[in-house]
């Protein structure tokens, strides 16, 4: 009897075990979905990252008291982030002083590369600003070319040795957007007073322009 009992109770939870085992087999409704995404960062990038080829005047034989015109240079946006700008002037000479030698620049904003009368003008403007004969960043000629947003002024750099404009944010002038170009012309001229101890005198710049994203925060340099 005991040994029966004992068989029919291993039956019984074999039963259970089988039918444990059976309960994990069963399917419940299920649903699922997912996204997917992919991003490219944008590209900030002036003039292709390459340096301007054009210098920025290349003159000889100069003199006290005249005006000595630069080469028109280009900078472009060639990526596609809107950047600010900051133009830094460097300027040295191997001997006497730099108090002697004014400083100008007359630039244009465009899109569409305006006529050859528009240039001329803005080099008329350039010259006016050194005579005092127009007030800084105020030009006739924005009225005569459309599209083209102009800013020019006299800068006093004397013997810092470096003079920065286009701030950015302060001046929206040197916000340039995706396909945007600027054009600018620095012109120098030598006091009238300027005596011997500059004959024969070395004079050097450098341009040297940075952007950065018009993010609030972002620096330019990294």
């Amino acid at each position: 009897m005991k040994k029966w009992k004992k068989a029919l109770l291993g039956t019984t939870f074999a039963g259970v075990l089988v039918a444990s085992t059976g309960l994990g087999t069963y399917a419940w409704f299920t649903s699922e979905t997912e996204a997917h995404g992919d991003m490219e960062n944008g590209v900030l990038q002036i003039n292709d990252n390459s340096n301007i080829e054009t210098p920025i005047f290349s003159g000889v034989k100069f003199a006290p008291s005249q005006l000595e015109y630069g080469n028109w240079v280009t900078i472009e946006n060639t990526g596609d982030l809107d950047t600010f700008l900051r133009a830094t002037y460097s300027h040295s000479i191997d001997k006497a002083s730099l108090d002697a030698y004014e400083v100008g620049y007359m630039a244009m904003k465009y899109t569409v590369t305006p006529d050859q009368d528009t240039y001329e003008e803005s080099k008329i403007q350039l010259e006016n600003l050194f005579n005092g004969e127009t007030n800084e960043r105020t030009f006739t000629a924005a009225n005569t070319a459309e599209g083209v947003e102009f800013s020019g002024e006299l800068l006093n750099g004397g013997n810092s040795g470096e003079i920065v404009f286009g701030e950015g944010e302060e001046d929206s002038f040197w916000q340039l957007d995706e396909g945007q170009y600027i054009d600018i012309m620095i012109a120098i001229k030598l006091d009238e007073s300027a005596g011997n101890e500059y004959q024969g005198a070395q004079y050097d710049a450098t341009f040297r322009v940075i952007g950065k994203q018009t993010d609030d925060g972002a620096a330019y340099e990294q």
